[in-house]
């Protein structure tokens, strides 16, 4: 090469300009600089802003499931209740209200254990409210039914009626107080209870049943229709 051409190759040098991420590493090298800090939002596309939220939502939506009544995220707890209630079929509406029931009742005893004062108004109304939901669907599943089918259902929903009965007392029992007559499930009791002595009267009874069901009726006639399910949940007749 000759010696103007060289000459004029390292004139033109003056005018390349580095690339500037490769200015940028060498500055911080040189320097000892902090790399500069990434901002989060700008990794995420806006492509994937929608899968950002639904995995948001997700995570607060399962983290309010073990919310109690009194809670900040409660309304959201109720809110996928109503949604798990909406895809019930009919024949399993009361199944899934009396469980929907003694979940409510076990966050009562839950913070009456716990002795959280403020929450126990909320918990009580929230029970009673889904009991007497849970009430109104017992009478529903039986209303218009045949009388082999309504004796079905009593005998089923009769054993689950009792267990919340019996919890309810024994929370209540804890907090010094007892069951109102609102809510306290004489109207599903006292269909369900005229049912299985309807049935059973129409039965072939052994003597030890005929005795039970007399006592049944004699609760049953004086309003205590609690009384008068335990007995027969307890009683012979249960085999019948």
């Amino acid at each position: 090469m000759v010696e103007p051409e060289l000459i004029k190759k390292i004139q033109g040098l003056k005018t390349i300009k580095p690339n500037k991420n490769w200015a940028s590493l060498t500055k911080s090298q040189i320097l000892g600089a902090e790399k500069p800090a990434l901002n989060p939002f700008l990794i995420f596309k806006p492509a994937y802003a929608g899968l950002v939220v639904v995995f948001i939502l997700f995570g607060v939506f399962g983290v309010a499931q073990n919310a109690l009544p009194g809670d900040f995220l409660f309304p959201i707890k109720k809110i996928t209740e109503k949604s798990r209630a909406f895809f019930v079929s009919e024949s399993e509406k009361t199944d899934f209200q009396l469980k929907l029931t003694s979940e409510r009742l076990e966050d009562l005893s839950r913070i009456a254990q716990a002795n959280q004062v403020e929450k126990l108004s909320f918990a009580l109304k929230e029970f009673s409210a889904t009991k007497a939901e849970a009430e109104k669907e017992v009478a529903n599943s039986i209303k218009n039914k045949s009388e082999e089918e309504a004796v079905k259902i009593a005998k089923k929903v009769a054993p689950e009626i009792k267990e919340i009965n019996e919890k309810e007392g024994e929370v209540l029992a804890s907090l010094g107080l007892e069951p109102t007559e609102e809510g306290t499930g004489e109207g599903a009791e006292k269909t369900i209870v005229e049912i299985l002595i309807n049935d059973a009267a129409n039965s072939s009874l052994t003597e030890e049943q005929e005795d039970d069901l007399a006592k049944i009726i004699k609760h049953y006639e004086e309003g205590d229709y609690q009384g008068a399910l335990e007995l027969y949940l307890t009683g012979s007749l249960n085999n019948n």
